[in-house]
């Protein structure tokens, strides 16, 4: 049976958000104190939160299982320490994932003391719970994402992506005024659009900033932009 063709937009003003002196959040799914039991994820998806740390602000040490944490950093930088020992600081352009399993504790804080830090914060639901810990960074050049879809996480990694215990592959494009982008969808898969920065029409729907998508049942996916922006295309089981 073939999927019904759904294209679901969730505003950006529809978020959840929390806000406090250092900390300014959106919630795309239920997170915390924000629950939404139309808005639990999206497939594997658990968890977006585009969240904006001011100078030297950041989430003190805390614990995660049974997760796989992806960071995206759009401006900025973000210091990462973990239990594992890892200490690393996250730029824009890099791809980190962090597998919580059996339980990790990690802190994050912006880099800098002087300027903020604008990222997203995502989770995946692995293949399996109980997973070892582990931790993975990548760097990608922004040559390899202008006017184009390039792989950052998948089930396989390589080449760059960080692998991520689940089926899905998870894109990021950095486009400019005109760009336009084709992605072909096999079947039975699903995919969550995400407006990052910018905005971008995708078949015909206008997103802004913020904006996300969740796709069922769509065999081509046609991506263009007039204002610019970068964006992150989630391809799912």
């Amino acid at each position: 049976m073939s999927q019904v063709k759904t294209i679901e937009i969730r505003k950006a003003d529809q978020r959840g958000h929390f806000k406090i002196g250092w900390l300014n959040s959106y919630h795309t799914f239920s997170f915390g104190n924000y629950y939404d039991p139309k808005h639990m994820g999206f497939r594997a998806l658990r968890v977006i939160n585009d969240d904006r740390v001011a100078p030297s602000g950041g989430f003190d040490t805390h614990g995660h299982r049974d997760m796989e944490i992806i960071t995206y950093v759009l401006e900025g930088a973000l210091e990462h320490r973990d239990s594992l020992g890892t200490g690393a600081v996250i730029y824009p352009g890099d791809a980190q994932r962090m597998t919580a399993g059996t339980g990790i504790r990690h802190s994050e804080f912006n880099h800098s003391q002087t300027e903020p830090v604008h990222l997203l914060q995502i989770w995946i639901l692995p293949e399996q719970q109980g997973l070892p810990p582990s931790y993975e960074q990548q760097s990608i050049p922004l040559e390899e994402k202008q006017g184009k879809l390039r792989l950052i996480a998948g089930r396989n990694g390589g080449e760059g992506a960080v692998k991520v215990h689940q089926d899905m592959q998870l894109y990021a494009s950095v486009l400019t005024p005109g760009d336009r982008i084709s992605y072909d969808l096999k079947a039975n898969r699903y995919a969550w659009l995400q407006i990052a920065l910018g905005g971008a029409t995708l078949n015909g729907h206008t997103l802004a900033e913020g904006d996300g998508v969740a796709i069922t049942g769509e065999e081509k996916l046609e991506i263009s932009t007039e204002v610019g922006g970068e964006i992150l295309l989630f391809d799912l089981a």
